[in-house]
């Protein structure tokens, strides 16, 4: 066996010995893994098996990297203190959004650092603790939020990035708002306003927690804001979730509350007429996520014994 075959099997046991998270590396771990500097600089040479992201990483393939790679990448390359926010922490954290352009990264207001071409790099005093999401770091989703919208300048964008992790149940419009009340409030005359057509949003944010909840119980999808009626067409009470092949309704919306002098079909007549019918409180939905699973699913379990209620039902239609 050649001399050069050695290193590379040397260097490939030392390489299966280590854990570098998702194929990126940097230079310092490479070589306190014993690989040498000569070592990598051959490897990372045009047609090599690796290419270097920036100057002091490495990616441990030659092809391109994957974005979840960039981000360790981008992470990796600046040290001490960094952290992803903006787009790519709201993806990482379920929200439904493209990929940017760029990796926004936020590290402490005290260090200087030269980022490469694909990392976008704000400088903060005011650094919130991360969300660990794959063993990476990323800002909280209202500080990301807060931080992407207020570098957007097309109205479209900006309005999804402040929507979206309402609409998917991250946060609420109230803590977007305290987030942006709480930092730098360069840029956020357009954020500010876009928050203010987002102040009535409480019963989106709960529907995207109760999309959350359903895309995680054991439980067919169920349909949206429906009206259940009886055979003839007579309206008899409205759920924010159906399940048709059990006859199971879902209430979670505030205004079901019987106080609410809505004059709404209360839920007696949903159970009167057959159907299963769980009633959840608003602040449940967001803090006790498992317990109303559970509650969900024993619910279905009991609505599949019975015999399904003899009712039909239609999309909700306001001010019935």
């Amino acid at each position: 066996m050649t001399s050069s075959a050695l290193a590379a099997d040397r260097d490939t046991n030392c390489l299966k010995s280590s854990r570098f998270h998702h194929g990126v590396a940097t230079i310092a771990q490479l070589r306190s893994s014993g690989i040498s500097a000569k070592s990598i600089g051959s490897r990372c040479r045009p047609g090599g098996p690796w290419r270097r992201l920036s100057p002091g990483v490495v990616l441990l393939a030659g092809g391109e990297p994957t974005r979840h790679q960039l981000l360790n990448a981008a992470v990796a390359g600046l040290g001490r203190g960094a952290m992803i926010t903006g787009i790519d922490a709201l993806r990482a954290q379920g929200a439904n959004l493209p990929p940017p352009r760029t990796v926004h990264v936020l590290i402490p207001a005290c260090r200087r650092v030269l980022p490469p071409e694909f990392v976008l790099v704000e400088r903060t005093a005011r650094v919130p603790d991360p969300v660990d999401v794959e063993g990476l770091p990323c800002a909280p989703v209202t500080r990301a939020a807060i931080d992407a919208a207020r570098r957007e300048s097309d109205p479209d964008c900006l309005r999804d990035l402040l929507t979206v992790p309402v609409y998917e149940g991250l946060c609420t419009p109230r803590e977007l708002h305290t987030e942006l009340e709480s930092g730098n409030q360069r840029g956020s005359a357009a954020v500010r306003a876009e928050l203010r057509e987002l102040s009535g949003g409480w019963d989106t944010f709960l529907l995207g927690v109760a999309r959350r909840i359903s895309a995680e119980a054991p439980l067919p999808a169920p349909q949206w804001d429906v009206t259940v009626r009886d055979r003839r067409g007579k309206p008899i009470g409205t759920v924010d979730a159906w399940w048709d092949e059990a006859g199971l309704g879902w209430q979670f919306s505030p205004r079901y509350d019987e106080d609410a002098g809505q004059g709404r079909m209360t839920h007696l007549a949903l159970t009167a007429a057959g159907v299963v019918l769980v009633r959840t409180p608003a602040d449940r939905m967001y803090h006790d996520r498992q317990e109303v699973i559970r509650e969900l699913v024993s619910a279905f379990r009991q609505a599949a014994l019975c015999p399904r209620p003899k009712v039909e039902t239609t999309r909700a239609v306001p001010g019935q």
